[in-house]
């Protein structure tokens, strides 16, 4: 069993990827543009996520979703997807992605896509 890390889309807003690491400065979370992968399409995040073992955060709820689906759809493995509305508060994303890192494991997020915050 492995803990969850995450991956920060290159939208993603850098209040939540700080706040989550200050919280809890073990949580790995690591940023597209560290990789070198900041112009990268979604379907190439997601598929160095899932082979490097991270769940993708991201705010791009108009394209990111459409191509986990359609990694789901053709059988490639996919470590998880995490949508984040711009809206909503950065505070209670903080929140809802330490619980996620405290109380679950990676492989509970396999192929999995959740709209953030959990309610």
């Amino acid at each position: 069993m492995s803990r969850v890390r995450f991956l920060a889309d290159h939208d993603l807003n850098e209040q939540i990827v700080t706040g989550v690491t200050r919280r809890e400065p073990l949580i790995e979370f690591q940023r597209v543009r560290e990789i070198r992968l900041s112009t990268a399409k979604d379907h190439e995040i997601l598929e160095y996520a899932s082979r490097q073992g991270f769940v993708v955060v991201s705010h791009d709820v108009n394209t990111m979703p459409a191509a986990a689906f359609q990694r789901i759809e053709r059988g490639q493995a996919m470590a998880g997807l995490l949508m984040v509305k711009q809206a909503d508060p950065v505070g209670l994303i903080i929140d809802n992605l330490f619980l996620i890192w405290q109380a679950s494991e990676l492989d509970e997020w396999k192929d999995q896509v959740l709209f953030l915050p959990i309610r």
